[in-house]
Formats: structure tokens, sequence, C-alpha cells
């Protein structure tokens, strides 16, 4: 893979993007982070290797990256032994260069797991081998360099219970696997914060409690865990989740950090494939109030979109007739969207008076 390094050519440097841009208007106390796209193995399937604007945004824009798919077990793994560093090498590398986090995903996940390993036959023992291994190696290999680590991610059901028939490592080496996946990751990087990372937890109920119960469970027996993760996929269709600040706040309660790692808003496209003016209105106003309560909860570290463009959404393909869930255009035109979290954040949280 040909990983071009450097700014690019008649682009200016980072701490000259950055200015006017989202991570500029941010406040030291919380980061402002996008995914990283990529969906296949070859250069032409990652922009941040292809296309200069991409990179140039990006830069600009953010003050921390997630890989999209670059650090999942599929990408790093995909033959046993056969590590594949490339891409998250890439990212990585790019971050360092314009002053930015990285928050790695993920460690221990049911998905994109490589079909060596969910097509294998691999007694408990072999699996909590190959699974140390794969911990150690990776958080290792970016000790000091990636900064968050969402270590544990989606293992709980709707109604709070462990998705052990899923979850190939929940299911052939139980609940304990948790603790040892987090402790592992704090052996490989003891300055790493370590976090656990959901969706459809922003409201208080049988998931967020379930989670709420796992990790202040994890804290008393101390094991190395620092903070929880809420993705924040939203849908316009659904209510609005008004208790996430309350929900944040007693996660930053048990003296965790809290973040929101995976935020989109999605709604219905219309024929041509946007949204309505009605619905970028409701998006812009949603975003709005999310930042506002990043802002305004201590303890909430990082506020992440889940990519950059619509047109490279993850969204149209899971959902079908939705999407539109970003900050930019697929031209890197501003939406509503980005001018509300824009304006959000320059006003430092609560919505100001009249």
């Amino acid at each position: 893979m040909n990983i071009p390094t450097g700014s690019p050519a008649g682009h200016q440097r980072a701490d000259e993007q950055s200015q006017g841009g989202l991570r500029a208007h941010a406040p030291d106390r919380l980061r402002i982070g996008a995914a990283v796209a990529g969906y296949g193995r070859t250069a032409t399937t990652m922009p941040l290797l292809t296309a200069a604007r991409y990179r140039q945004v990006l830069a600009a824009e953010f003050s921390s990256l997630t890989p999209e798919n670059q650090t999942k077990w599929e990408w790093l793994q995909p033959a046993p032994g056969e590590f594949d560093f490339a891409a998250a090498d890439a990212i990585v590398d790019f971050a360092a260069e314009h002053g930015q986090h990285v928050r790695g995903h993920t460690l221990l996940w049911h998905n994109q797991n490589p079909g060596w390993i969910t097509g294998g036959d691999h007694s408990p023992e072999e699996l909590r081998r190959l699974l140390r291994t794969h911990i150690q190696t990776v958080v290792g290999r970016y000790a000091g360099r990636i900064q968050h680590w969402d270590v544990v991610n989606e293992i709980l059901d709707d109604d709070g219970r462990l998705r052990t028939e899923q979850n190939p490592w929940l299911g052939a080496l139980g609940p304990e696997i948790i603790a040892d996946a987090f402790t592992w990751a704090h052996d490989a990087d003891p300055d790493a914060l370590l976090f656990g990372n959901d969706f459809d937890v922003e409201r208080h109920g049988a998931k967020s409690d379930a989670w709420y119960a796992l990790l202040r469970d994890l804290r008393s027996q101390g094991v190395p865990v620092h903070g929880f993760g809420v993705q924040g996929h939203l849908d316009m269709s659904a209510p609005f989740p008004e208790d996430l600040p309350q929900n944040l706040k007693r996660f930053a309660d048990l003296g965790l950090r809290t973040a929101i790692t995976e935020l989109d808003v999605r709604g219905p496209v219309t024929g041509e494939g946007g949204l309505s003016e009605e619905h970028l209105d409701q998006q812009a106003d949603w975003y709005a109030r999310i930042t506002r309560i990043a802002l305004d909860v201590p303890g909430c570290e990082s506020l992440t979109p889940w990519g950059v463009l619509d047109e490279q959404s993850w969204v149209p393909g899971w959902f079908p007739g939705t999407g539109g869930a970003l900050l930019l255009h697929g031209d890197y035109q501003p939406k509503p969207a980005y001018h509300a979290v824009r304006e959000a954040l320059a006003a430092g949280g609560q919505r100001p008076t009249a």
C-alpha cells in the first residue's frame, strides 16, 4: 500500500488550516473528532491515502480521529499471526503530524472478525491466547500514539444481557474475558484511556443500566476501565434522547470519562438523495443540542461524528431510504448541521439567552 506522507502539495500546514475549523472553536476540554473512512484493503477505498481535499479537511476541522475500520480485527490480522498495520499506521502518522488524538476501535467485538477466527475450530484456551496476543500486539505497537481505545464494543443486547450467542469471545470465554481484555490493554499501554462502547445507550434503559452496573463492578474490582462511549447513531423519526445529560452524568459519577463516539443523525432522503429543508433544520438542531450536552456535562471529553462526508457514511447501506447523516455534503460543502455545531462550540455549551 502506497502511503503518502507530509502535507498535500500546495496546501497550508495544519496550524494555518485549522483557523476557523471546528477544532479551533472547541474548548480544550472537548475534542471534536471524525471517523476516518475506509472500507476495503486497497488504497482507492481509503480517501486519506488518495484525496488531498479529504486530508486537508480532516486536518483543518478535527482534533481527534477514529479509524472507522482500520483497527478492527479483520483489517489488522487477516491471517493467523500475520498483522497488517499499513492503513492504521497511515492514520496514526497523519494524526501525529496534525496534532490530533486517535481513538482505537475496537479490540473485542462480535463483528468484523476474520473468518479464521469465526470459522475456526479453536478451543477456549486457544481463543484466549489469540485474543491476548492480538490486544497486546496492537495496543503495544501504538503505545503513546493511540490515546484512547474502545476495548469492548457492543457486548450487550437491548435487554441488558451479554451477547454470548453473537460474540465468539464471550460465548467461548464467558464474561470474565471483559476484565481480561481491559487488563491486557492496560498492560500494553498503561497511559491509554480504555473505554466500553455501545449503541442505543443514550437514554436510561435496560441496556444503559446494564452497562452502568457492569462498569461499576469492574471498577470496584480494580479493573483498569476509564470511560464509557455512547455511540449516538440517531434517527430523526424517533424522539431526541432528552435524558442524555443525566445518563452521561451518572457514568461520570462513577469516576469514568464519557464520550460521544459515533454521532450521526439520519433522516429520510429525497429523490435526489439528500434531506428535505425541514429535516436539515431538525438535524442542525439535534447536532447543536448534542454538542451543547457534550460541552456541559463534566467528564465528557470528546464528540466524534461517524465520518466526514454524507456520501461515505455507513447509514444508507444499513438503513435503506435514509441518509444525509453527517456534517458535510459529498462536495465538502457544509450543511446547516456543521454551522450549528460550530456555533455551539464557539458559545461554549449552554444556549445563549436572548
